[in-house]
């Protein structure tokens, strides 16, 4: 029997959803979390916020909010951490992926 899949949010993650949610002011979103073909490393890491759960969803909570995240996609992402990260180059969600054997300069790609 296989473990259930995992992946984390860090505090500050959550405290930036929380403010994004609270803009769009509708307390049932959630942070979507997808990953697609392409970028220029194989894959790409997509953020939006969404209020539908799909049949094909696993829910991640921390601090009163909920991460959204696709079994396809989940499957490339088990056992990584959301985090929301402010410095010189600006603000962003950043996804540390154990599954990432190469990432590009951007940090929004990465290949297995």
């Amino acid at each position: 029997m296989s473990e259930q899949p995992t992946v984390t949010i860090t505090d500050n993650a959550a405290k930036r959803i929380a403010q994004l949610i609270e803009m769009e002011g509708d307390r049932n979103m959630a942070l979507r979390l997808s990953i697609s073909g392409g970028g220029c490393a194989g894959f790409s890491y997509g953020f939006s916020l969404d209020k539908e759960t799909h049949d094909d969803d696993v829910a991640f909570e921390h601090g009163g909010v909920r991460v959204l995240i696709d079994e396809t996609s989940l499957g490339l992402l088990d056992g990584s951490e959301i985090d929301f990260v402010q410095d010189l180059m600006g603000a962003s969600f950043q996804v540390k992926n154990p599954n990432a054997t190469s990432t590009c300069g951007c940090g929004t790609s990465f290949g297995v």
